[in-house]
């Protein structure tokens, strides 16, 4: 690790935590992609919904693959850097996605928010996580859950906003006043000529006004993240080695508190070589894949199950990542108490009813309960994570080896979203998806159980160890 600055301990880890906040804000946007679906399908017309569910796969798989590959890169340069780089990916490629929009061209869309945009997240989301853990030794699962939390808000904000982004700049494009009026302009009545039921006529028209919004929604909102990221990494640091809070330094002098040890002391090449690294792996690959499913289906599917309204559905879709924020704040702080290994098993239990139940709910506020439980422990996965790989593998290269782990995020983001558009496609519903899904989350249980039994024994011998010295 690089040496670090004496002006480095001055630093408030408050405001630390506050600008791995600002930057995983932004990048968790990505989360809000859904509210793009159906306005896609209208601006590109012959383009299947699998193409368009490219898009989004392209972007967690760059997310992952570039995590796994700047790991190093995080840990070598630091944070600053690392994050201005992850906004130059993010916000530029937003920027290329709306050029692509502007142009009504799909594979521009995907070098965009899929390529460059991927590359930004993955650098982006890697980037405050080591460095919060550092600072913060004393609540290792608070320090991630703080980092990662704002990661889940990002499409909180990002729904709504680009909802009424788009339309606002549609309206102006058909010059309608609003969606009542753009029922009557000639080129949005022909294209709903046909439907009857009022609900679809309304869906149709909010899609085919929001087509013509997506391109000024990317170009405004990636000069907007760019701003924000590049303020919230010029403050991000690390703290100097060895660094404790005070009130920890005083806890453990006095004997009040005992520091627990991390199992291992491994570097992300040797932890990539032991069987914990891919329990973790398995874990995540399936926590992920099943909910970026639903996350990625959540629009369409509370319209077509529960018959909402296009902004209703993007008002879902905000609370969904206002509880995929809160489930990774909450649930990692638990982890602190609770251990990581029963914290991922509860994850798996609460997550084999909910996806079960779901198909069969037809109450809107009951979808909206089990929908968000599902978003909690979504989030809480990935707030966990790094907290559980100290644990496991210590944190000398916390960053890389978390960047490695999260090739299972790269691996879902295409598993996922295509396997919920196949289902969707075949079946003429998301219901087998999500029974699927139920029974995956049985397999992700057996090898938590695993991974408890594992670190019970660990943390046995490793006590043991210290009692004979």
């Amino acid at each position: 690790m690089t040496a670090t600055s004496p002006q480095t301990a001055t630093k408030n880890r408050w405001l630390i935590a506050a600008s791995a906040v600002g930057v995983h804000a932004s990048i968790g946007s990505v989360y809000a992609f859904s509210v793009f679906k159906k306005p896609l399908s209208k601006l590109l017309e012959g383009v299947s919904d699998n193409e368009i569910a490219w898009t989004f796969s392209f972007a967690i798989f760059f997310l992952g693959i570039s995590a796994a590959i700047m790991g190093h890169f995080v840990e070598k340069h630091g944070p600053r850097k690392s994050g201005m780089l992850a906004a130059s990916f993010f916000g530029g490629g937003l920027l290329v996605a709306g050029l692509g929009a502007m142009l009504e061209n799909l594979y521009i869309i995907w070098l965009g928010y899929g390529v460059l945009g991927g590359i930004g997240l993955g650098i982006g989301y890697i980037t405050p996580v080591s460095t919060l853990v550092k600072w913060f030794p004393d609540r290792r699962g608070l320090a991630t859950g703080l980092a990662i939390m704002g990661f889940g808000f990002g499409a909180f904000f990002g729904g709504p906003l680009f909802q009424k982004l788009m339309t606002s700049f549609g309206l102006s494009f058909y010059g309608a006043a609003d969606l009542a009026q753009a029922v009557a302009v000639p080129a949005i009545a022909a294209k709903v000529s046909g439907i009857t039921d009022p609900v679809a006529i309304n869906q149709a028209v909010a899609a085919i006004v929001a087509a013509k919004g997506i391109y000024a929604n990317w170009f405004i909102m990636g000069i907007v993240y760019l701003v924000v990221m590049f303020a919230s990494a010029s403050y991000l640091e690390r703290p100097p080695e060895g660094w404790m809070p005070e009130g920890m330094k005083d806890a453990i002098a006095s004997g009040k508190k005992k520091k627990v040890e991390d199992l291992t002391q491994l570097t992300a090449n040797e932890a990539v070589k032991t069987a914990p690294f891919y329990g973790l792996w398995i874990m995540m690959f399936i926590n992920i894949s099943c909910g970026i499913a639903v996350i990625y289906s959540a629009s369409p599917l509370a319209q077509e199950s529960i018959g909402l309204t296009a902004g209703e559905a993007a008002a879902v879709v905000g609370l969904m990542s206002l509880f995929n924020g809160l489930g990774r704040i909450g649930w990692a702080s638990m982890s602190d108490v609770l251990g990581r290994s029963n914290t991922y098993m509860t994850f798996f239990i609460v997550q084999i009813v909910a996806f079960a139940l779901l198909p069969n709910i037809t109450s809107v506020i009951m979808f909206q309960v089990v929908l968000y439980l599902i978003l909690t422990c979504y989030g809480g996965g990935f707030a966990t994570l790094p907290a559980f790989i100290g644990d496991l593998f210590g944190t000398k290269q916390l960053g890389a080896i978390h960047g490695y782990v999260l090739t299972a995020w790269a691996a879902a983001g295409l598993a996922g979203p295509q396997l919920a558009a196949y289902v969707r496609t075949v079946s003429g519903s998301y219901e087998s998806t999500l029974y699927i899904f139920a029974g995956v989350f049985i397999v992700a249980l057996g090898v938590s159980l695993v991974m408890k039994a594992y670190v019970n024994r660990a943390r046995g011998a490793l006590e043991a160890a210290a009692a004979a010295s």
